[in-house]
C-alpha cells in the first residue's frame, strides 16, 4: 500500500534575484523542436516544470547553476530520451524514483506515462516541498512524495526503481540492498562513466546484483553520451 500525504503546501516564494545571479529569462526551450511528436499539453506541462524549477533553484539548489541555460537539453531531453529505453524494459505499474530531489526523472515520467504510479522518494524536506508543489501545480494524480529515508522502503515492496544523479551505482546499491526483493530492478541514468562504475562494483554486490547496459543515447545539441544501466537483484 502506498503512503499518502495531505495536500501539499506551496513552498515560500524564492528570494529576490541578486545582481550576480543568472537571468533565468535566458534559459532555452527547444524541447518541442527536438520531440515534435509529444502532445502539446505535455509540452506545456514540461515548460511549466522548467519555469518553476528555475524560479526556485536560487533557494532550494535543485540543479547546478551552470546547467540552467541549457536545462532543456541537460535535464529534460536527457529524461525524455531515457524513457524510450525504459519502455523496452517493461516497467511495472509502480515505480520508485530514489533520491528524486529535483523531480528528474520521476516527474518527467509521471507526466509522460499517466498509466503508472510514481513514488518520489526524497529525505530533504525542502526538496520534498518543491516536489509536492509541482505535483499540485501539474495536477499529477499518479504521483506521491515519500519523505522518508531509503531504508524505510523495505516494507513498501520496491520491485522497480529509477534514479538520476543520486549516487554512484555501488553506493546506490549498498543504500538500497535490503529494499529490493529477489528479482527487483534498479535503473540508473548515467553518463559516460557508467562502465567504470560497473567495473568498480565490489564482489559482495556482484554476488547479489546483476548489472548490464540497457542502452545508450546522445543529447540533441552537445551530443553528450548518456546511458541507462540495469542492476537486477538475484
Amino acid at each position: 500500500m502506498s503512503t499518502r500525504f495531505p495536500p501539499p503546501k506551496s513552498p515560500p516564494p524564492p528570494p529576490p534575484k541578486k545582481a550576480s545571479e543568472p537571468d533565468n529569462g535566458n534559459a532555452l526551450w527547444r524541447v518541442a523542436a527536438w520531440f515534435p511528436n509529444l502532445d502539446p499539453k505535455l509540452l506545456e506541462s514540461l515548460k511549466i516544470f522548467q519555469n518553476e524549477l528555475l524560479r526556485f533553484n536560487a533557494k532550494v539548489n535543485l540543479i547546478s547553476r551552470s546547467t540552467e541555460r541549457d536545462s532543456d537539453e541537460v535535464h529534460f531531453a536527457d529524461c525524455i530520451l531515457a524513457i524510450e529505453l525504459l519502455k523496452k524494459a517493461g516497467l511495472g505499474k509502480r515505480i520508485f524514483d530514489i533520491g528524486s530531489g529535483n523531480g528528474f526523472p520521476g516527474l518527467i515520467y509521471a507526466l509522460m506515462d499517466p498509466s503508472r504510479e510514481f513514488m518520489l522518494v526524497e529525505s530533504d524536506s525542502r526538496k520534498c516541498e518543491f516536489l509536492k508543489y509541482m505535483i499540485n501545480l501539474l495536477v499529477l494524480k499518479n504521483t506521491t512524495v515519500m519523505s522518508v529515508r531509503i531504508e524505510s522502503l523495505q516494507a513498501a515492496g520496491v520491485e522497480d526503481a529509477i534514479s538520476r544523479g543520486f549516487a554512484p551505482i555501488s553506493k546506490a546499491l549498498l543504500a538500497c540492498n535490503k529494499v529490493f526483493p529477489s528479482g527487483g530492478r534498479f535503473f540508473h541514468l548515467k553518463g559516460t562513466n557508467w562502465s567504470t562504475e560497473i567495473a568498480g562494483l565490489p564482489s559482495q554486490l556482484i554476488s547479489v546484483w546483476k548489472p548490464h547496459l540497457l542502452g545508450e543515447y546522445s543529447l540533441p545539441v552537445s551530443q553528450a553520451r548518456r546511458a541507462v544501466v540495469i542492476t537486477q537483484k538475484n
